[in-house]
C-alpha cells in the first residue's frame, strides 16, 4: 500500500485493512465521503454510527477491540458531547470531525488527550482527516526519543507523543540519551531540552552527529529560554529544528510530522537510488 498526503507525508507498508474504525457521524454526506475515501486508499471498512445508540451498540456488539474513532461533537442523542466523553472514557482513541469550533472549544477537546482534531470548514476536510487516520494507524514505525533532565517535563512529551500513537523512549541527561540511541539504532527523531546538567543539548546534538546523520536522525531542540539565539545555535551545531516553551500541542506534532516527514522521504529517495544497481547486478 502507498499512500501520499495532502501535507506531504508518504506510507508505504502493509494494509491498514484490519483496523476496526468506528465513525461517529449524522451526516449522510460526510459518512459517505469518509467511508469511501478510507476504502479506496487503506481498504478499511468503517463502522457508521449515525446517533449515541448506534454508537453504544457497535461497542458493546462486538469484542474486537476499536483501532481508532472518528467523531463529530454533537451527535443525535448526545447533543452536549456525550459520545465523545463515551469514547475517551473506553480509552479509545478518537479523531474529532466537527463544524463547531472556536478557541474554547479546542482547550476542551485537547484536554481530553483526542488524538486529532479536523475541522469540515474545508474542501480539504476529508483528506486531512484521512491523512490523520493513516499517521495514527502507522506512527509505531518510529521511535522517538525524549531527552531532559525535568521528569514533568519528560512525561508531558512522553504522554503527548504516545497519544498519537509513536514509540518512545526517555533519558533523563545527555549521557542517558547516548547510551540509548547506541542500543537503538531504529530511532528516528530525538527531542531534546537545550539546559541539562552534564551534556547540553549543543553539545549531545554535536556528539549525535559524529555518528548519526540528517539522513538517518531528525534532532529537533527545546528550551524555555528567552534567547532567541538559541534556535541560531541549535541549528549551527546540527539539529533540524527547534522550539521555544511553551508551545502548543498542534504546533509540536506538526514539527514531529515534517522532521518524520523528510526523513521517510531521503529513506524513499535512497532506496530508489539503489535500484538500478540492484537490477544491473541482476542482469
Amino acid at each position: 500500500m502507498t499512500f501520499l498526503g495532502i501535507s506531504g507525508m508518504q506510507y508505504s507498508g502493509q494494509s491498514l485493512a484490519n483496523s476496526r474504525i468506528l465513525l461517529a457521524e449524522d451526516s449522510n454526506v460526510f459518512t459517505s465521503m469518509i467511508g469511501t475515501r478510507l476504502k479506496e486508499l487503506f481498504g478499511i471498512e468503517v463502522e457508521v454510527c449515525r446517533n449515541f445508540e448506534e454508537l453504544q451498540l457497535a461497542y458493546d456488539r462486538s469484542t474486537e477491540p476499536v483501532t481508532l474513532a472518528i467523531s463529530n461533537i454533537n451527535l443525535p442523542g448526545a447533543e452536549n458531547g456525550e459520545a465523545l466523553e463515551y469514547l475517551i472514557d473506553l480509552s479509545i482513541p478518537t479523531i474529532v470531525f466537527t463544524g463547531t469550533f472556536h478557541e474554547a472549544t479546542r482547550d476542551k477537546l485537547l484536554s481530553k488527550e483526542i488524538v486529532d482534531y479536523i475541522l469540515k470548514d474545508n474542501v480539504f476536510a476529508v483528506e486531512m482527516l484521512a491523512e490523520s487516520v493513516c499517521r495514527f494507524l502507522t506512527n509505531h514505525r518510529h521511535h522517538v526519543l525524549i531527552v531532559d533532565d525535568s521528569p514533568t517535563a519528560r512525561a508531558l512529551l512522553s504522554s503527548r507523543l504516545k497519544r498519537y500513537n509513536f514509540r518512545v523512549s526517555v533519558a533523563e541527561s545527555g549521557a542517558k540519551a547516548l547510551e540509548i540511541l547506541k542500543k537503538n539504532p531504529d530511532i528516528g527523531l530525538v527531542v531534546t531540552d537545550y539546559n541539562m546538567p552534564d551534556i547540553d543539548g549543543f553539545e549531545l546534538t554535536r556528539r549525535i552527529r559524529s555518528v548519526r546523520g540528517s539522513h538517518e536522525l531528525r534532532i529537533i531542540g527545546v528550551s524555555s529560554s528567552s534567547n532567541r539565539l538559541l534556535s541560531a545555535r541549535f541549528l549551527k551545531a546540527g539539529g533540524n529544528d527547534f522550539m521555544l516553551r511553551p508551545f502548543i500541542d498542534e504546533e509540536f506534532y506538526c514539527r514531529v510530522n515534517q522532521n518524520l516527514d523528510t526523513l521517510v522521504q531521503i529513506w524513499s529517495m535512497q532506496a530508489k537510488l539503489k535500484e538500478p544497481a540492484a537490477v544491473k547486478s541482476v542482469a
